[in-house]
């Protein structure tokens, strides 16, 4: 009889090990995406007047990444490129598209994204911040697109002010009495949007959950409740909100980190977080020369597809699984990311759908970059430019009518010397992969902007996305 009970507890046991293993064996996922820190913006990269104690902890409780590429070096598409695991030369948004009165290009019913993937095996799903993908009646909703939760902005330019009028819950709009939406008001909407954040993740602390923080901080419009430790510094006014943004986004990455930690999750999620696109100011600019943005020797920023457009600030954080301390100089992109959570959740994906990502859990756990072909990316902004990468060469096309420009990234980094001209079976190459990796869409021609985005934007907009 003692033998009998001894082999019930057993089974039992077995029982409940087993009904745990999901959140065991399929950690929790949170990606933090933050619109427009640059990598000269964090310590850890060489900033020395803004403090970052958090984001600079994070880096070495886990690996920081020199070569993490966004989707393309503006918002929606490079959003767009992390949700659907798709570059932008096959993506369904390759550039900021103004819907007016309110909201972006939805993605098309036909794209999934990871949170769909996620959500199919069992995940616990949530946006939070700004998304920019579609509004909540359009095929784009982020309720359609796999998230079960929501709260912040929708559309890009409503989330240029940190003051704003309304934010959406679940897509649904709530007032923020007294503010009026032009830098002024009682409630700083990232404060709202953090302290749901953290209250949605005490929430899911038994069950596998994967959240999409897109934090606005420390895009413009430049607005900060608090200018803190920088109110007394010799700066401009503008100067010390950027400073006082970066800071307050890494306070709230500090905090979501430490309710990790409380909640013994630590063990039991991966963390990455990365800014939407390179650098954001021109170097001569008022905050790109204080704050040395271009300190770590890149060309380009925002709206272009040098380098220094394209590299971001990016770190992951697993305790026992992601090396701590590691600096690894292997390249990587944001639609590498869907194959990436797709793996670690034991997820699956819709019948017929490809990406053009490459997982990523070996080389977070340690190991080497994936090897690829090349990376490719579109922007569809004033007039389409293309980029490719492949071994240590970089071509360049700023637009339908200029040549291609080549680089070699093995002895110029900051791609100073267009050697194009010397090595024409170069650019050879670099015309025929830019070919093979653009799928033509009529929203995104090749030749100049699409008639109907035209009509769609009557103003000129995306200056500030």
């Amino acid at each position: 009889m003692h033998r009998f009970v001894l082999a019930l507890l057993l089974v039992a046991a077995c029982s409940l090990l087993h009904a745990a293993a999901p959140l065991g064996s399929h950690p929790n996922l949170i990606f933090i995406l933050s619109d427009d820190i640059a990598q000269g913006d964090v310590g850890v990269y060489g900033q020395k007047l803004i403090q970052t104690p958090r984001l600079d902890r994070m880096a070495r409780e886990g690996t920081r990444y020199t070569q993490a590429f966004c989707g393309t070096s503006v918002c929606a598409p490079s959003r767009t490129s992390l949700m659907t695991g798709l570059h932008s030369g096959h993506a369904p948004v390759r550039g900021n598209w103004e819907i007016q009165p309110e909201g972006q290009l939805p993605l098309p019913a036909s794209t999934a994204t990871v949170a769909q993937m996620l959500k199919g095996a069992g995940y616990a799903t949530a946006v939070a911040g700004k998304w920019g993908m579609g509004m909540f009646d359009t095929t784009g909703s982020p309720l359609k697109k796999g998230f079960d939760h929501q709260i912040g902005y929708n559309c890009q330019r409503h989330a240029h002010s940190y003051f704003p009028t309304f934010l959406y819950r679940d897509g649904v709009r709530f007032e923020l009495p007294g503010n009026t939406g032009k830098g002024v008001g009682p409630i700083y909407a990232q404060n709202v949007i953090q302290d749901d954040v953290l209250k949605w993740v005490r929430a899911q602390k038994d069950k596998p959950f994967f959240l999409f923080y897109a934090i606005t901080l420390p895009h413009g419009n430049h607005e900060i409740d608090d200018l803190g430790i920088y109110a007394s510094k010799p700066w401009t006014a503008q100067q010390k909100a950027y400073a006082a943004q970066i800071t307050r986004l890494d306070r709230d990455v500090g905090q979501l980190l430490d309710l990790l930690a409380e909640l013994k999750l630590d063990e039991k999620t991966l963390v990455m977080l990365a800014g939407d696109n390179g650098s954001s100011f021109a170097p001569d600019s008022e905050i790109g020369k204080l704050f040395n943005q271009a300190g770590n020797g890149l060309r380009g920023y925002k709206r272009e597809l040098y380098e220094g457009a394209l590299r971001q600030a990016a770190f992951a954080r697993w305790p026992g699984v992601v090396p701590a301390g590691r600096v690894a100089d292997g390249p990587w992109a944001f639609w590498d990311f869907l194959p990436t959570a797709v793996e670690l959740a034991g997820a699956s994906y819709p019948a017929g759908y490809k990406t053009d990502g490459l997982s990523l859990v070996s080389y977070l756990r340690g190991g080497a970059a994936p090897e690829r072909e090349s990376f490719y990316w579109e922007l569809h902004e004033n007039k389409p430019l293309q980029a490719v990468r492949f071994g240590s060469w970089k071509a360049v096309k700023n637009g339908p009518d200029r040549a291609i420009e080549l680089y070699d990234l093995a002895t110029d980094i900051a791609e100073a010397k267009n050697v194009a001209a010397a090595h024409p079976e170069v650019v050879a190459r670099a015309a025929a992969l830019m070919q093979a990796s653009h799928t033509p869409d009529p929203n995104w021609p090749l030749t100049g902007r699409a008639a109907r985005r035209q009509a769609d934007s009557p103003t000129k907009k995306g200056k500030g996305e």
